[in-house]
């Protein structure tokens, strides 16, 4: 059965989101620009601390498709108004989040 990323695990990571503020997040959106590049060491950093739970989530947040990531952001903006959440949840930023995910992927 394939796993894949559920509201539960996009709200026990929503503080990594909370962050970034939503008018940069929303800028850097639009610019298609690399958050992970912008804070690549901080990223490792976290990765490299992660469980073992917590690295399991990450591969399948890695191989998830982007349509059903951007539904549980879209979820998530419902249940919590987190203006981050609809950002990511809008479909005309599919490739920011893609290149970030490619970008998370080089880093491991």
């Amino acid at each position: 059965m394939e796993e894949k990323i559920t509201l539960e695990d996009i709200e026990q990571y929503q503080h990594l989101i909370n962050k970034v503020p939503a008018f940069l997040l929303g800028r850097m959106a639009k610019r298609n620009s690399s958050l992970v590049k912008k804070f690549e060491s901080r990223v490792k950093s976290y990765i490299d601390n992660l469980s073992d739970n917590q690295r399991k989530k990450l591969d399948i947040l890695l191989n998830a498709d982007i349509d059903d990531l951007q539904n549980v952001m879209n979820e998530a903006y419902l249940k919590t108004g987190k203006k981050q959440f609809k950002i990511l949840a809008d479909p005309s930023n599919k490739d920011f989040i893609n290149s970030n995910l490619d970008d998370v992927r080089r880093i491991i």
